[in-house]
């Protein structure tokens, strides 16, 4: 089951001992008892109707029934490459991290060199909250068996699976290269001033506003054919620097998108010819900004919209979802 819910409904299913993933906004999920879930905060979901901005509802993401073993944990900035060690042999691990935090900018600058990160699927987000609120509370997360929240450290829940089940992680990303100029970066980060334009340094600034680049538009490396996005967060033009959601990393190829005209519809083509039933799903809060998804339907993915998304590693202007397959 995933779908938005009533608080009281909420309480029953956790007393009755259902395994759960939460989003929420602070205030219901502090209402919450002690029992076998994780949450994180936000206000942002797709949900059965479309998109849809709400802090009176919370977003119920059930562990599947077949799922033999959940275990709960914290994990401080520096025991963040220590999540593969308690990972199941067959399964897969949910985690959440409060934005802005330095577990968030420790696990998307270092993931992709943990030990055996990519043997085991890995997904999460990256929690958040109104951005009407912005600068006045931060993002938290929620470990359900304790009863407490933090805004420091991530939460995961580790999930065993069954012989005959495997876990499948993938994205869905509208987003590709354009033909246009090649950008690398010489320091790894979530900002930077000086980059190489087709070889040739530049301020990065001077050349997006010289250019009339459409920040909405992420820049977009190709990763052995997988598309992913690295967000703008904005444009400094007094220091002449750039920050970005997500950190650029050395030598990486990078291109702007191009630009996708129809966000729903092409969404939606993409998903009917997958034809996928996802266990866990989410969508980053600029395409619902960018793309104005309040109200529209996203085919039949349902999901927290998130300050971040992750697939192994923290991704931007993406779908990530995960799905469950038998196996014969």
């Amino acid at each position: 089951m995933k779908k938005l819910m009533e608080l009281a409904s909420v309480i029953e299913k956790i007393n009755a001992g259902d395994r759960l993933v939460l989003a929420a906004d602070e205030a219901l999920l502090d209402q919450l008892p002690k029992g076998n879930w994780i949450a994180g905060t936000i206000p942002y979901f797709m949900s059965e109707e479309g998109g849809i901005h709400t802090k009176g509802k919370i977003y119920v993401d059930e562990i599947p029934e077949f799922a033999l073993t959940v275990s709960i944990k914290f994990y401080s900035e520096n025991q963040l490459s220590s999540i593969v060690e308690d990972e199941f042999e067959n399964g897969y691990s949910l985690i959440i991290i409060p934005a802005f935090s330095k577990a968030h900018v420790s696990f998307a600058e270092n993931s992709k060199h943990y030990p055996d990160i990519f043997i085991r699927p890995l997904v999460g987000w990256i929690s958040g909250f109104d951005l009407a609120d912005m600068g006045k509370t931060s993002a938290k997360v929620y470990n359900g068996l304790l009863g407490e929240s933090s805004d420091t450290r991530a939460i995961v829940m580790h999930i065993e699976l069954p012989a005959n089940k495997a876990p499948i992680v993938d994205i869905i990303n509208l987003f590709s290269q354009s033909s246009g100029d090649t950008i690398t970066f010489e320091e790894v980060g979530f900002g930077a001033s000086e980059c190489l334009i087709n070889g040739m340094r530049r301020n990065l600034s001077e050349y997006l506003l010289e250019n009339n680049i459409d920040t909405k538009l992420p820049m977009v490396a190709d990763y052995c054919g997988a598309m992913i996005n690295t967000s703008f967060s904005g444009i400094d033009v007094d220091k002449k620097s750039v920050s970005f959601y997500a950190p650029v990393f050395r030598d990486i190829e990078y291109r702007m998108a191009g630009p996708v005209t129809n966000y729903v519809s092409s969404f939606n083509k993409k998903v009917l010819d997958l034809d996928i039933t996802p266990v866990f799903t989410c969508n980053c809060i600029l395409n619902y900004l960018y793309s104005e998804l309040e109200g529209k339907k996203t085919a039949n993915i349902t999901g927290p919209i998130t300050f971040g998304e992750i697939a192994y590693q923290l991704l931007n202007q993406t779908l990530v979802y995960l799905k469950i397959e038998d196996l014969e």
